[in-house]
């Protein structure tokens, strides 16, 4: 069964987490790789547009862009492990449990900025984890 019920959910969190992002320090950092990330989720299905361009960050819930420059297929357990700190991506993407296209390099230099956020959305999930803050 899958951690997320519903897209909104994954809206919630997982598009959440790079809402937060933007408006913490890291955002201005994510904000400078200049580059359109499409996230395909699976169980549920859900897709994430998210744009990375200076001097913002920008999600769109629901969005989708044929010519984003990075797209990353997997499913939300995955998105939800990765952002709790419990999942490498770049392991993922060698196992072929998240797939993806265009310039992976780009992604892969941005996964050290995001681990300052990993605290920020274990805190997002704890009331839907049952755990206190």
């Amino acid at each position: 069964m899958s951690y997320f019920t519903d897209a909104d959910e994954v809206f919630a969190y997982l598009g959440g987490v790079f809402r937060k992002a933007a408006e913490s320090e890291i955002g201005p950092k994510l904000a400078t790789a200049d580059i359109d990330l499409q996230v395909y989720y699976a169980d549920p299905d859900a897709k994430v547009l998210i744009k990375l361009r200076a001097p913002n960050v920008e999600v769109v819930d629901g969005g989708e862009d044929e010519d984003a420059d990075v797209k990353l297929f997997m499913p939300a357990d995955i998105g939800n492990r990765f952002w709790r700190g419990e999942y490498n991506l770049a392991v993922g993407l060698a196992r072929g449990e998240v797939k993806a296209k265009g310039p992976v390099t780009k992604i892969l230099k941005l996964v050290p900025l995001t681990k300052p956020l990993f605290p920020l959305y274990r805190e997002m999930v704890a009331e839907k984890d049952g755990a206190a803050v």
